[in-house]
Formats: structure tokens, C-alpha cells, sequence
């Protein structure tokens, strides 16, 4: 079980589109067997004799809606990018989870994160996806009910880590390192391959890699300029939103990359040498 954290967002709709492996929709309603989790305060959302299955965008509109409810909400360093999203990859071997077991992963995963707290229904919004073969993704909006920014722990990554090994261990799934035989790594130098594979992760990281810099200040003013007047501020919007999306495309692949770089290659073994017996003359 993998669990990886990407860089925060000003919207919820890519996050959502990727959780779910395409657009968002007005059109596609989500049940609870793709939202398999959420934050407790949902509940107050939805009367009895309300629509219960919401679409694609609604989901979308209902994580951004504290934007709009708190348009002065910011981190300490005035940060508005509110947009938390993570996921977690089952090992391929692993067995397929029920549904329940999907919205326990999904709960402890927002605990871990900070997120969810126990007993306090008015914090952030949160949503679980589970739309993919062996995938859970966790989208949530920073904003709190009141207002206030919600700050990740500054260990977010440890504790989601952790949290992954014990949900390993409980649900008897397969943990990312097994066996009795697994042997301490041995430091040897880098090879030309494993120094420009190096390079392209820092290129592509999501946290302080230079493509994730410049994504965010393009997500951004798509984000700003979405909120002025006339249709020319939409449609300049959405291209910006299309050139993150390819930045986006650009780090996967760069991450890619390095994967194949720093790949073990098999090694050619010639056949075994014949041995045939010498006869004394």
C-alpha cells in the first residue's frame, strides 16, 4: 500500500477527474459505491427527501463551495490553494476490498492526514473516490465551516506512511516490503543512469520540483481570472487550465522516465561452458 500526496490545488475538479480516470461530469451521478467515504457533516447537506446520488460536478462544487463561503481564507503565508488531495495504490497482487473496508481505509487515511478528528463534524469538507482497480483517493477543501485554514501536520507524509503499514497489517494485505529474506541495501555509487533519473524526479516533484512551482502559479491566475467578468475571463481560464493539465502530463512522464532509468536491466548470461573430458593419450 502506497500512499502519495499531491501538490495543493485551487479546485477540486482535477483532483476529482483523475480520482475518478476521467472529466468530471454534469451528468454522471457518483453512488456510494464510488463515494465510499466523506466528512461527517454531510450529513446536515442532504434532507431526507433530497436527491441522494449527485453528479460528478456537484461533488466537485460542493468541496469548492467554502471558496465562495470564505473568500478571505488563506494559509498563514496567504496561501489559497485549499485543495488537499491523496491516494493510495493497493500492491497488484493485493485482494479486492469491500466496500466497507474501502471507507475504513478511507477514514484512518483522513485521520492520518489531519483532516478528519474525531467528534468535531464542522471541519474540513472531504471526500473519498474509490473509482479505480486498487485506488482510493481522498479530496478534501482546507477551509473549515467557520472559516479558519486547516494546516496539514508538517509530518503528513510520516504519518500517512504509517498509518498505510498498519492498515496493512489489520486487513492482511500485502505490505511493500515482505519476506525474511529482504536484505539491508548496500550503498554503491550512482550510476550516469541513477544521476539523470535523479534529476527528472526533482523536475517533477510534486512539492518543490520547478514544473509543480510554475503549475501552481498557472492554476493560480486560471483561478483569478475565472472570477472576472465577460466571457473573455472564462475563456482565458479554461486555456490556462488546459496548460496545467499539461504540466501535469509532463511531470507524470518525466516520473516515468526516471522510473525506467533506475530499472535493474537483465543481464545477458552466456550459456554455461561445456566442459567435455580429455582422454590421456
Amino acid at each position: 500500500m502506497i500512499p502519495r500526496l499531491h501538490e495543493r490545488t485551487h479546485r477540486p475538479h482535477d483532483s476529482l477527474a483523475e480520482a475518478l480516470g476521467r472529466p468530471v461530469s454534469p451528468n454522471e451521478g457518483l453512488t456510494e459505491y464510488t463515494v465510499v467515504a466523506h466528512w461527517p457533516g454531510l450529513d446536515y447537506f442532504t434532507l431526507d427527501d433530497e436527491q441522494k446520488i449527485w453528479t460528478s460536478i456537484q461533488w466537485a462544487e460542493h468541496l469548492e463551495d467554502p471558496y465562495l463561503e470564505h473568500p478571505f481564507a488563506a494559509s498563514p503565508d496567504d496561501d489559497r490553494r485549499a485543495i488537499l488531495h491523496l491516494d493510495v495504490r493497493l500492491h497488484p497482487d493485493d485482494r479486492d476490498l469491500t466496500g466497507p473496508e474501502w471507507a475504513e481505509v478511507a477514514h484512518r487515511l483522513a485521520r492520518a492526514a489531519g483532516i478528519e478528528i474525531p467528534g468535531k463534524e464542522h471541519g474540513c469538507r472531504w471526500i473519498a473516490v474509490q473509482a479505480q482497480p486498487g485506488r482510493i483517493d481522498v479530496i478534501a477543501n482546507l477551509i473549515h465551516l467557520d472559516g479558519a485554514w486547516h494546516a496539514p501536520p508538517a509530518d503528513i507524509l510520516r504519518r500517512l506512511a504509517d498509518e498505510a503499514r498498519r492498515i496493512e497489517q489489520d486487513l492482511h494485505l500485502i505490505p511493500v516490503r515482505t519476506g525474511p529474506t529482504a536484505r539491508p541495501a548496500i550503498r554503491t555509487a550512482p550510476t550516469a543512469s541513477a544521476q539523470l533519473a535523479s534529476v527528472l524526479t526533482q523536475l517533477a516533484d510534486e512539492q518543490v520540483g520547478p514544473l509543480a512551482t510554475v503549475r501552481g502559479l498557472v492554476e493560480h491566475t486560471a483561478h483569478r481570472m475565472a472570477r472576472q467578468p465577460g466571457a473573455a475571463g472564462i475563456d482565458t481560464a479554461h486555456r490556462l487550465e488546459l496548460i496545467a493539465r499539461r504540466l501535469h502530463a509532463i511531470q507524470q512522464d518525466l516520473d516515468t522516465t526516471a522510473a525506467h532509468l533506475v530499472q535493474p536491466r537483465a543481464a545477458t548470461v552466456p550459456p554455461a561452458a561445456r566442459h567435455t573430458a580429455h582422454r590421456s593419450p
